[in-house]
């Protein structure tokens, strides 16, 4: 499948700048299961500083803002042939050792809902039958609602509210296969969605490493393993690791976010 995706992302701000920095993860990499035709980064306000790969093997740019910028707006976009291979990514480790995706976060770290559920997989089974039950365990167990949580909400707190975003179903599902000895990791990226081209936000699953396999998708939030709906961008431990954009500012004035995506055949 051929996809076009256009996201925009602009800042603006009560008062003067002096100064802001940001971490770009907006650029897709050729995979088993996309390959790049064309991408582009440009920036309103701002300029990249320095372009690298951090220690998950993501491309990262580094943008700051013009000084007392009022407003600052990142527009990517490109062209994704995608490829349905039932969420395999295969052994795409990159640099990052294998056991480092055991380790817990501060957004992953497992409480009492956490662990109870856990405790549902304590029978030994095969691993990728184990997978697909936590699947459908962590579907089932979080209702899908918009503005339900933000992104410091732990994996913890969503559970026992029983509702979240794909976020929230990424951090429960690698926390839980972590636990159970599984290394896990969260993607963020796109999804192209029936009959709806325009979006509010990105998307995020979770991938496992299974034995003899690789890397295979999970998408907890829809119950499903990525087709060629999919677009991944970034991996990480958790959402820090992988968020498309994140950063600092100096400044009193507050700040307001405007998004637009959009993701179409």
């Amino acid at each position: 499948m051929l996809l076009k995706i256009q996201h925009i992302s602009k800042y603006t701000y009560e008062e003067a700048v002096p100064y802001a920095l940001q971490r770009i993860r907006l650029t897709p990499q050729t995979t088993r299961s996309q390959k790049v035709h064309d991408w582009t980064i440009n920036y309103h306000g701002a300029s990249r500083e320095v372009l690298y790969r951090d220690g998950f093997g993501n491309v990262t740019e580094l943008v700051r803002n013009e000084r007392n910028a009022l407003d600052m707006t990142i527009t990517v976009g490109g062209t994704i042939e995608t490829f349905n291979n039932s969420g395999v990514e295969g052994e795409d480790n990159g640099p990052t050792p294998l056991w480092t995706w055991l380790r817990q976060t501060p957004l992953t770290t497992p409480g009492p809902s956490v662990l109870a559920l856990a405790a549902e997989f304590a029978e030994p089974l095969e691993r990728l039958e184990t997978l697909h039950r936590l699947l459908e365990r962590v579907h089932g167990r979080i209702r899908f609602v918009v503005g339900a949580t933000d992104t410091t909400t732990d994996a913890e707190t969503a559970l026992n509210a029983s509702e979240g975003v794909c976020q929230d179903h990424a951090h429960v599902f690698a926390s839980i296969a972590r636990i159970l000895g599984i290394p896990a990791r969260y993607v963020s990226g796109y999804l192209l969605i029936d009959g709806e081209t325009q979006q509010a936000a990105s998307h995020a699953w979770a991938e496992a490493h299974v034995d003899g396999i690789g890397w295979v998708g999970f998408d907890a939030a829809n119950g499903v393993s990525p087709d060629e709906r999919y677009v991944r961008l970034a991996t990480g431990l958790d959402y820090r690791d992988a968020a498309p954009i994140s950063g600092i500012r100096h400044g009193t004035g507050g700040e307001s976010l405007a998004v637009h995506i959009n993701v179409e055949q």
